[in-house]
């Protein structure tokens, strides 16, 4: 019974009638919108468990509850609004029912071991925040200036989400892992020196310095990912999205995510950059990845040449095969330009994306196995 709710369920998110008036919007945004409210309450009731230590404070203060509160209601009318405008009640009635576990949850008073001291949680408050801030900005900008026709529910939609949610709700281990080669450096590299002169350059500088020493480290690195047979098995995963829109740049293996920031964040950690530099790199590289991987039409073409464009990373995705081992770098394509590896043809864009063959499953654990199956399908890199 349970399948066949979760069947139907995902077909009439991925139904195309988004006409105003069909109740389908009013039903996914209270459906979104309940489900994130109902991890909010889950999280806050279970601090030491499910609440990253950052955002900790933020949920203590006397106003979180009403927000939630709030949020409740307004799915609670939008539920309403679906169930009365659209035929099939599926999702008006799937977030009532979100919403009052979510109440009925939210009115007992609980009390979680372990709320200090640090150790290991599932950040599902980061989760929620992180998706809230990124589709607020990017879905309405795919739909005011999207390139392909696509719809929010598109193909793959369930795995990426779930890269996304737990890239985002594994932020803590996932830090500890990536910062630890870095760590190793600071404490045997004997950098005092070259650490004191760094931080004494103006903030600007400092900024662009990071950002290119980053981009140079990840250039060589995500090349070995590529040229690496072993190592391609790990990136033929984000390669193997079909579809490119603000959520597929969250489809990476976890192997590679460890690597690569590894990699990337030993120059950003060990050379003395000030803390605020690297909260603002951190900032517009996340934002500039989505950005990269989104389905947005508008390509600055007289900056092409200088700062990397949503045109510019789809060719790295491309399946046709003058797009093979393309345009590595993630924000300044001079890198690709010096050691031969630069691809922007005309105003064209790639016919589609993928691997060639697809040869990698479908499904996030699947996904998982594949680099570890023994002689998976050859996949041809793009």
């Amino acid at each position: 019974m349970f399948r066949t709710l979760r069947k139907a369920l995902r077909e009439e998110l991925e139904s195309n009638d988004h006409r105003i008036g069909q109740g389908w919007i009013s039903g996914a945004s209270s459906l979104v919108l309940s489900l994130a409210a109902f991890l909010l309450v889950v999280g806050s009731r279970f601090p030491g468990l499910f609440t990253s230590v950052q955002l900790r404070k933020l949920e203590a203060m006397p106003g979180f509850d009403h927000v939630l509160q709030g949020a409740l209601l307004i799915a609670f009318l939008l539920a309403c609004t679906s169930m009365v405008l659209r035929q099939n009640k599926l999702l008006g009635l799937t977030s009532a029912f979100l919403i009052i576990t979510a109440t009925f949850f939210g009115s007992f008073a609980f009390k979680s071991a372990g709320g200090g001291g640090v150790h290991t949680v599932l950040a599902l408050d980061w989760f929620v925040l992180n998706l809230a801030i990124t589709g607020a900005l990017f879905l309405p900008l795919e739909r005011l200036f999207r390139r392909t026709p696509m719809p929010i529910f598109r193909f793959e939609w369930r795995s990426d989400i779930l890269y996304f949610a737990i890239s985002s709700m594994m932020v803590q281990p996932l830090t500890y892992l990536t910062t630890l080669p870095a760590s190793v450096v600071l404490a045997h590299g004997h950098l005092s020196a070259l650490r004191a002169w760094t931080v004494g350059l103006p903030w600007p500088v400092q900024l662009a310095a990071v950002m290119f020493l980053t981009d140079f480290f990840q250039y060589w690195l995500h090349r070995a990912f590529h040229k690496v047979p072993f190592l391609w098995k790990f990136h033929a995963v984000h390669h193997s999205a079909q579809s490119m829109d603000w959520l597929a740049g969250s489809r990476m293996h976890v192997v590679e995510i460890v690597c690569l920031r590894s990699f990337t964040i030993i120059p950003m950690y060990t050379l003395g950059f000030a803390n605020t530099v690297i909260y603002a790199y951190i900032a517009i590289v996340y934002v500039y990845a989505t950005y990269l991987h989104a389905n947005l039409r508008f390509d600055v073409e007289g900056l092409k040449g200088f700062i990397a464009t949503p045109r510019f990373h789809h060719w790295h995705h491309g399946i046709e095969k003058e797009a093979i081992d393309v345009n590595f770098s993630i924000h300044f394509p001079v890198l690709d330009r010096i050691f031969g590896t630069y691809h922007m043809p005309g105003k064209a864009w790639p016919s589609a994306y993928g691997v060639g063959g697809h040869p990698v499953p479908e499904g996030y654990l699947k996904q998982l196995a594949y680099p570890f199956t023994p002689n998976p399908a050859p996949a041809e890199t793009t």
